[in-house]
């Protein structure tokens, strides 16, 4: 699942892409960019693909330009990914991706003014790293996703992946 927000900084509007792996809420990539070009979702996108390395899976997004672009559904039929997106002008298929949106600004962006994109990218990278290993989810039994990833791994016998 896939979608980016903005953030104002002193020297103007930098967009910040995530992508999840819906399963325990992973954040499997993500970019900071000061331009809201395709290339900037397409950047997260290739985080996440090597990752996960993910055939066949469904990669759900808005209709924002950046992710129906010739470029990014060419990307996903490359890497082997079923393109879906949402209905026009409600967010409610896209509720995960909003709702990390809103989690990121609420417990990140909110919190201060910020001079510039360098400044939001390494908050945004300490706080994907907490967010993924140490942020508890009532919906995985209050545990973070890495961990809950990480047991499920364990128990289909798949050590490589709980790793």
């Amino acid at each position: 699942m896939a979608d980016f927000t903005y953030v104002s900084t002193w020297q103007g509007f930098v967009y910040v892409a995530f992508i999840i792996d819906v399963f325990a809420g992973y954040i499997v990539g993500w970019r900071v960019s000061s331009s809201m070009e395709t290339t900037f979702v397409l950047d997260a996108l290739e985080q996440a693909l090597w990752a996960r390395r993910p055939s066949g899976t469904v990669h759900h997004s808005d209709k924002g330009s950046q992710y129906v672009s010739l470029a990014y559904t060419q990307r996903l039929k490359e890497a082997g990914l079923l393109a879906s997106t949402g209905s026009t002008g409600d967010s409610y298929d896209n509720a995960m991706a909003e709702s990390i949106n809103g989690l990121y600004k609420a417990e990140v962006i909110h919190r201060k003014s910020w001079k510039n994109r360098a400044e939001v990218e390494l908050a945004t990278l300490t706080w994907v790293d907490w967010y993924n290993n140490r942020r508890l989810l009532e919906r995985l039994g209050h545990i973070p996703p890495a961990e809950a990833e990480k047991a499920y791994y364990a128990s289909i016998g798949n050590d490589d992946l709980a790793a």
